[in-house]
């Protein structure tokens, strides 16, 4: 088991954001989170990676508990968030925003290894190397956010809504580039509002409502499922 979460109770002051979820991502697994605003999705994974820190329940990677474990140290212990929004530097040129997702590497020609290697990747962030990362389309400003987080070498990637705001053909170059990660090696927890793009990619997939778990399954299982078709799949 790579990631457990156990039990986990998080709130905003009076708000009860998480009530008791229980979930896993095994290695090498695509685990997709999927369910409406305001259903805890970025809640979950802003709990893991340590920036909010629960009032309940366990979170476990690779055999250690990690709920009191400060964000920097959970980066260092290979848990990498690519946030909602993106979160890019814009006023950083492509090149700058890549280095500063290896800031926990300290040796120089590691880094510039792994932006060639990034840039092998993403090829349209190679010929912008020198642009401010402000002025890229908003598929490019994903990409650059994705392949930031890559830097870090991570042992599970936390996407935060990567297919937001961008066009259904760049929905569809995400979602490949978020498959090769995991072929790769890396095991993704996605949260995702397209819920008939994440369950295709997705090993297992749970449904978040008001802060709880109410379904999981394959994401073949969920795809199929009559209220899950119903409720976020667009289906009659």
């Amino acid at each position: 088991m790579l990631l457990s979460i156990e039990n986990l109770q998080v709130y905003y002051g009076a708000i009860h954001a998480l009530q008791g979820i229980h979930f896993s991502v095994e290695k090498g697994e695509i685990v997709a989170l999927i369910g409406a605003n305001g259903a805890g999705k970025s809640t979950t994974l802003n709990t893991i990676s340590g920036i909010l820190r629960p009032r309940e329940g366990k979170i476990s990677f690779d055999g250690q508990e990690i709920q009191q474990t400060p964000p920097q140290d959970i980066v260092r212990k290979g848990i990498i968030q690519v946030p909602e929004g993106r979160k890019i530097f814009g006023r950083m040129a492509v090149w700058e925003n890549l280095e500063m997702g290896a800031y926990t590497q300290k040796d120089r020609a590691v880094i510039k290894r792994d932006v060639e290697s990034v840039f092998d990747r993403f090829p349209r962030l190679r010929e912008r190397r020198n642009q401010l990362s402000g002025t890229l389309s908003g598929g490019e400003q994903q990409m650059l956010a994705i392949a930031r987080g890559l830097m870090a070498h991570p042992t599970l990637l936390l996407l935060d809504e990567p297919s937001m705001g961008l066009s259904p053909l760049l929905v569809e170059q995400i979602f490949d580039i978020i498959q090769d990660i995991n072929e790769q090696g890396t095991s993704i927890l996605l949260v995702e509002q397209n819920a008939q793009m994440a369950l295709a990619i997705a090993d297992r997939a749970y449904v978040l409502e008001t802060g709880k778990i109410v379904m999981q399954g394959t994401g073949d299982d969920l795809l199929e499922d009559k209220s899950v078709i119903e409720a976020y799949l667009g289906g009659h």
